[in-house]
C-alpha cells in the first residue's frame, strides 16, 4: 500500500527540470537574442545606412512582387492619368485662363502649398514625442519612408518626361522639353504623408483620420491647379504614386513588426525557449 504514492511521487517529482538538465551544452554554447531596440550599436543590428539601402531595393524591386490585384490597380492609375489628362486644358482654362500670368515661367507658390502636408508630418511626429508614444512614432517614419521614396520616383520620371507645366504653356502635349512638371511632386508628398495618416493606427477615429488626411492631400492638389502649378493629369499621377508608396511603407513595416522571434533564455537548471510576436 505504500509502494504506490512512493512511485506516484517518483513520477511527478522535477520531471520538466529534469528534461531541461539533460542538455547541460545547450545552456553553456547558446547566446541570447540581441534587443537591437536596447543595443542599436550591435554588430549584428542594422545600421540606418542598411535599413535605407534595404527599403530602396524593396521599393524598387517591388513590381516583381506584384499580384493581379496590385497590376490591377497600377491599370486603374493609368487609365486616371489618362482620362485627367483629357481634361487638362479645359482645367488650366477654369483656373487660369487668359490671365497674363497664366504663362510666367515661374514655380508660384512652392512654399507655400507644400505646409499642409508638413504640418500633418509635424503634427504626428510632434503628438508621438509629447505622448511618448511608440506607434504614433512608427507612423511618422512610414511618413518619411514614404515621401522621400515616392518624391524621389516624381523627380526621377519628371526629369524623364520633361513636360512643361500651365504656367510654361498652354500646350499640355509639351512633353520632352524643359519642364519637369508631370507628376506634381506637392500631390505625390502629400498623397504620401496623408495616406500613411489616414490608414495607419485602430478603426475608431478611421473617418476623422481619413478625412485630415485625404483632405489635406487633395486641398494641396487642389492649390497646385488653382495656382496654375500644375496639369489635372501632373497631380492624379502624384496622388497615385504617393498613396502607393505610402501603402508600400506601412505594408513593410507591418510585414517587419509581424515576424516572429525565436531567443534561448537561461533558467535554473537549463534554458527557455521563448517566442515573441507584435500584437497589433
Amino acid at each position: 500500500m505504500a509502494a504506490a504514492p512512493l512511485s506516484a511521487g517518483a513520477q511527478t517529482e522535477p520531471a520538466a527540470p529534469a528534461s531541461t538538465a539533460s542538455h547541460p551544452a545547450s545552456a553553456d554554447t547558446s547566446e541570447p537574442a540581441v534587443d537591437c531596440s536596447a543595443n542599436p550599436d550591435e554588430p549584428s543590428c542594422p545600421t540606418p545606412l542598411s535599413r535605407s539601402l534595404k527599403a530602396i531595393g524593396a521599393y524598387v524591386s517591388a513590381p516583381a512582387r506584384w499580384d493581379a490585384r496590385d497590376w490591377l490597380l497600377f491599370g486603374g492609375a493609368i487609365a486616371s492619368v489618362g482620362v485627367a489628362h483629357h481634361f487638362d486644358s479645359s482645367v488650366r482654362d477654369h483656373f487660369a485662363g487668359n490671365a497674363p500670368t497664366s504663362v510666367s515661367n515661374g514655380s508660384p507658390d512652392t512654399l507655400q502649398d507644400a505646409l499642409p502636408a508638413a504640418a500633418l508630418f509635424l503634427g504626428t511626429w510632434g503628438y508621438a514625442s509629447l505622448t511618448d508614444d511608440d506607434d504614433g512614432r512608427q507612423e511618422a517614419h512610414a511618413m518619411i519612408e514614404a515621401g522621400v521614396l515616392s518624391v524621389a520616383t516624381a523627380y526621377a520620371v519628371g526629369y524623364i518626361a520633361r513636360r512643361e507645366g500651365p504656367n510654361q504653356t498652354s500646350d499640355p502635349n509639351r512633353w520632352e522639353s524643359s519642364g519637369t512638371s508631370f507628376p506634381s511632386e506637392h500631390a505625390t508628398m502629400a498623397f504620401a504623408i496623408g495616406t500613411v495618416l489616414a490608414e495607419s493606427g485602430n478603426g475608431r477615429y478611421r473617418w476623422v483620420r481619413r478625412l485630415l488626411g485625404y483632405g489635406v492631400a487633395g486641398f494641396t492638389a487642389y492649390e497646385r491647379l488653382n495656382h496654375n502649378a500644375h496639369w489635372l493629369s501632373d497631380t492624379v499621377a502624384g496622388a497615385a504614386l504617393g498613396a502607393a508608396s505610402a501603402h508600400f511603407a506601412m505594408n513593410r513595416r507591418q510585414n517587419q513588426e509581424s515576424r516572429g522571434t525565436l531567443a534561448l533564455e537561461p533558467i535554473s537548471r537549463g534554458v527557455m525557449l521563448t517566442y515573441s510576436a507584435h500584437l497589433p
